[in-house]
């Protein structure tokens, strides 16, 4: 079973025959095929890409398989890529300490071609799953760590002024209505930030449990635009934003639901990170065959450091909004989850101190 992308496999032989060979057999079945001489062009090859497997031959001139091996097991960024050792050696003593030295399997000369197409595949599918239960594992904790701190910070709070409020009803302390005003102001905040929050969870969860059905309809972009405008005018008005629409193209054919939730989390993205008295702006316009919505802001920008790991569910990247508002970072792991499932990419830009924009596509209205 051929892997749903096209895996990069190096072979390292020192025999141009065996080279020849091999690359033939990998390249009919469909892989990639990068193919070195000798141990220090492996090296070499393998610092300017990592293939997703490597064929290493044990007898080498030079630098031989067994130390090139040792060599990738010690380093980081390698550790991790399977080596399948090609020996004409068949001495359990030099199998094993091949395996001791972390290599996942070994092919004797002269080749199998059926052997080596399984083999190959096999150890491929197994580093697949291993990259995925890593990607389960960093989601897992992502969750702990919402559940723990982040959902409990808006309920701390709401618990903390109604609490004060109580206490100011049924004592006979003298507080101005303003003060009332303001503990409600804030805890009306914190609920709409803890059902935002709980709301992304929920989505979130379906979405990784494979329970999340794909409704594409025709929809109205501008109607989104204006609910989610409703939504978050309160957040709006008290850091004095303006929320300005600009020209649209109104008619998608997506799932309704999941790109209100990607707006819905762009727009509350870009109020959080936007100075008082600054303006957002929603567009839309057609490219093709999709429709490109956007919503960029003139706030603080982001680092261009920090660009490649807003996306990413083991980024440890988090930042404080312009009022000290925190984030989890799930919003956006959940925009382009919702942007994919519907063929869409989602891509951001951003200059430090003058603003941000986030794009995402959805398809086009069909032809009637």
């Amino acid at each position: 079973m051929i892997p749903s992308y096209k895996s990069l496999i190096l072979i390292v032989d020192d025999t141009p025959k065996n080279l020849q060979v091999l690359g033939k057999t990998l390249h009919e079945i469909g892989y990639n095929i990068a193919v070195a001489n000798s141990g220090n062009q492996a090296i070499d090859s393998i610092e300017k890409e990592k293939p997703d497997l490597i064929l290493l031959d044990i007898q080498m001139p030079e630098m031989d398989g067994f130390e090139v091996c040792r060599r990738l097991k010690q380093n980081e960024e390698t550790k991790d890529i399977p080596i399948i050792f090609l020996t004409a050696v068949t001495e359990s003593s030099k199998i094993i300490e091949g395996f001791e030295l972390g290599a996942v399997d070994y092919i004797t000369k002269p080749f199998n071609s059926s052997e080596l197409s399984v083999r190959v595949a096999t150890h491929l599918e197994i580093k697949q799953s291993r990259e995925r239960l890593h990607e389960l594992n960093a989601t897992k904790d992502k969750f702990f760590k919402i559940i723990a701190h982040d959902l409990r910070n808006p309920f701390t709070g709401i618990i903390g002024l109604s609490e004060n409020i109580e206490r100011i009803l049924t004592t006979t302390q003298t507080v101005g209505i303003d003060k009332i005003l303001k503990y409600t102001q804030i805890i009306h905040s914190s609920a709409i930030s803890a059902e935002s929050l709980l709301e992304n969870l929920l989505e979130w969860a379906k979405s990784q449990s494979g329970r999340l059905d794909i409704h594409p309809k025709i929809i109205s972009i501008d109607q989104i635009f204006n609910k989610n405008i409703e939504l978050m005018r309160g957040m709006a008005l008290k850091k004095e934003i303006e929320i300005e629409k600009q020209e649209t193209i109104d008619e998608a054919f997506a799932d309704e639901l999941l790109v209100n939730t990607i707006i819905r989390n762009l727009l509350s993205n870009a109020l959080k990170f936007t100075e008082k008295g600054g303006k957002v702006y929603l567009s839309s316009k057609q490219k093709g065959d999709w429709i490109e919505i956007s919503i960029q802001d003139t706030g603080i920008g982001i680092d261009p450091k920090n660009i490649g790991k807003i996306f990413r569910i083991d980024s440890k990247f988090t930042n404080l909004g312009t009022d000290k508002e925190k984030g989890t970072g799930l919003g956006l792991l959940l925009c382009k989850e919702f942007v994919e499932k519907q063929g869409g990419n989602i891509w951001v830009s951003s200059i430090l101190g003058e603003g941000t924009t986030f794009s995402f596509t959805v398809p086009a209205k069909t032809k009637e």
